[in-house]
């Protein structure tokens, strides 16, 4: 059983959603990251979701393009996401890490040797949000073989005969993003998201996990109250960049210190949220 399956199947027997906080690898510098990963699961992260760096990330929003472009400039690269992965790893063999981003980086990186590194530095997942069931061949077949599970993406403009094409292949949990966009959009979790993750639920015994649409506690805690996961990147994103003075952006700078610990305060809020969500109505997720 994989790290994710086993995260899942034991919050399922505590009767609790899992909170999963994205952060884009080496923003706002590669030691800023790692301090920074190295903190959420205490703060209650069960899982982590760490964006690779790319320069055309079209699935997202304002913030974590910029989150991207300052990690790019910090010299961050696919290899180095990886090293974070490893640096973590070292101290923590628990908490599931998942890479997030766009083909472009492991094709470029080679599909072989990406996953023979990713394995050894201790990746569990994937979500590479441009490659379509068309194309699984390209990086999905692979990553399953190798033992790493490859997750899709669901939209609310997913129908049925699509959903069933994206959960073909697939392991580890599906993500459906709650709104028709881009992240960081409009906020709010509506009794449609609810609908749809029980629609996916009825056509797959693969955990659901919410995101794009949840940036407070309380939007966090609705959607733990009927999803198997609650992801927030961009509210965590933006907290980081409100503290950071973008012209000092040192490995060394206490400003990135200060950064982090008001990320890793919104996280610890967050998830106190996730997990209390269900305990205050008797709610069961699936």
């Amino acid at each position: 059983m994989s790290r994710i399956a086993r995260t899942f199947d034991a919050l399922k027997k505590e009767g609790r959603a899992a909170f999963i906080p994205f952060v884009m690898g080496g923003d706002p510098s590669y030691a800023a990251s790692l301090k920074l990963l190295r903190a959420l699961p205490a703060a209650g992260a069960d899982l982590i979701e760490i964006g690779v760096a790319f320069t055309d990330p079209m699935a997202d929003g304002p913030a974590i393009q910029a989150a991207g472009l300052r990690a790019l400039a910090g010299g961050q690269t696919l290899a180095r996401t990886l090293d974070l992965v490893a640096e973590f790893r070292s101290g923590d063999a628990k908490t599931p890490i998942i890479l997030m981003g766009y083909y472009n980086p492991f094709y470029a990186y080679g599909v072989e040797r990406f996953l023979k590194d990713a394995t050894a530095a201790g990746v569990d997942g994937l979500i590479v949000v441009d490659l379509p069931p068309e194309e699984d061949a390209e990086l999905c077949l692979p990553a399953r073989a190798a033992g790493i599970d490859f997750i899709r993406l669901a939209t609310p403009t997913t129908d049925a005969r699509r959903l069933r094409a994206v959960l073909t292949n697939i392991s580890g949990f599906l993500y459906y993003v709650s709104v028709a966009g881009v992240t960081g959009g409009k906020s709010g979790i509506g009794a449609d998201v609810a609908g749809a993750v029980a629609t996916i639920k009825a056509a797959s015994s693969l955990p659901v996990a919410v995101g794009f649409g949840i940036k407070t506690a309380k939007s966090a805690a609705e959607t733990a109250k009927f999803a198997d996961a609650v992801v927030v990147g961009s509210a965590l994103v933006e907290r980081l960049a409100a503290h950071l003075n973008h012209a000092s952006l040192e490995e060394t700078s206490g400003e990135a210190d200060i950064a982090v610990a008001e990320v890793v305060n919104l996280a610890r809020e967050l998830s106190d949220a996730v997990r209390a969500a269900r305990r205050s109505t008797g709610a069961a997720g699936g």
